[in-house]
């Protein structure tokens, strides 16, 4: 068996320039089939750049053509090779961990092996200096050395604001989006949360595995300004993650606190449930089907003269920030609306008849829903 091409010396060297260079310093050793460093050899080297993990999203790639020296030693500028994906200069070095892939063909060919993946544990100051600010009304984060994040904002008269915690921060943008690790943090698949209450509330229904891990950001795009929590569970630019604990079906919503002017994060898991009106009826509990990412109950024994119609009833354990909310339809068409009109069977006779009620629930609270005769 051949022996993997194995590189190591992981260098991040000095800026290239005064200014922002679009490039920073990279040492290996390459070595060939043998275990032996390749000797004034000519090697073809890939170097791909991933976003959050070391199998996360490729953000750039490119191809450099190299002579080793008499050790086995490759110098390279990364950001200077042949780009072959993405924009080294539009990488957001600000967000999100970054991971470096080598790749390796020790005959100058383009049969490239894959040597490892090592995530950077700094990234040149030039390049996080040019990407902290990445979109308008975006400030510049500063950490005291106790951890506290302070924020520095200018206006459009260029008066600077005076620094205040990202923790306190009561300001946030007019949409808010929410991603994480069940989407590879991909901004393009950011889910819009909801607005309720003008802008001092927004509402997302998902289900998450646990240990999903979720931030928010301002817009579907990269570049924009990510959110996460602080210490005390408030919205903060740049903060950690917020941890799903259990598999379930959640609600995730920011609301106003008022007492600090902040704004807190929630993660209710919840269980729909059923609420009939003017019936002696009961339904079923609500079951889960995770493959097809439906909801479904029983109703039995429906009749013209006692069923009159149901919601669905979306419970909340922090009445104190939220009220529940009910899906129920003012059309009568299979889809739900928030706070809709109650759902009614219809061509109910007086024999009793047995019913199965299928459902899904959209992230902003809409969805359908199926009634079938069992």
């Amino acid at each position: 068996m051949k022996k993997i091409y194995a590189t190591i010396g992981l260098f991040l060297a000095t800026l290239l320039s005064a200014q922002v260079p679009q490039a920073f310093s990279y040492q290996t050793i390459a070595f060939n089939a043998s275990g032996a460093p390749i000797s004034n050899g000519n090697v073809s080297l890939k170097i791909s750049i991933l976003d959050n993990t070391a199998t996360g999203n490729v953000l750039y790639t490119e191809t450099h053509a190299k002579t080793t020296n008499s050790k086995g030693l490759v110098n390279l500028n990364i950001g200077q090779g042949t780009p072959t994906t993405g924009n080294f200069g539009g990488i957001n070095w600000g967000t999100n961990p970054k991971f470096i892939k080598v790749e390796l063909d020790p005959q100058g060919g383009s049969n490239y092996t894959n040597v490892g993946v090592n995530q950077l544990m700094s990234v040149p100051y030039a390049q996080v200096s040019k990407t902290v600010v990445t979109g308008a009304g975006q400030g510049i984060t500063f950490t005291s050395p106790n951890g506290t994040a302070y924020t520095l904002n200018v206006n459009d008269s260029g008066a600077l604001s005076l620094p205040t915690t990202s923790g306190s921060n009561s300001s946030i943008p007019a949409n808010l989006y929410l991603y994480g690790s069940y989407n590879g943090f991909n901004p393009a698949d950011a889910e819009l949360l909801r607005n309720v209450d003008g802008v001092n509330k927004r509402i997302g229904y998902k289900y998450f595995s646990s240990n999903t891990q979720l931030k928010f950001i301002a817009s579907p795009g990269n570049g924009s300004q990510v959110y996460g929590v602080d210490s005390q569970g408030n919205l903060a630019p740049g903060g950690s993650f917020v941890n799903i604990s259990s598999n379930g079906f959640y609600r995730v919503f920011t609301t106003l606190y008022t007492v600090n002017n902040t704004y807190l994060i929630f993660t209710e898991n919840i269980s729909p449930e059923i609420e009939l009106y003017n019936s002696s009826l009961s339904a079923s509990p609500v079951t889960y089907n995770s493959s097809t990412n439906k909801f479904s109950f029983t109703i039995n024994g429906v009749t013209s003269s006692n069923f009159s119609g149901f919601k669905i009833y979306l419970p909340s354990t922090t009445t104190t920030f939220l009220n529940p909310e009910y899906l129920g339809d003012n059309l009568n068409d299979g889809n739900f609306d928030v706070g809709g009109s109650q759902i009614i069977i219809p061509n109910l006779t007086t024999s009793p008849k047995n019913f199965k009620i299928e459902f899904n629930i959209n992230f902003n609270g809409t969805g359908s829903y199926t009634i079938t005769q069992i």
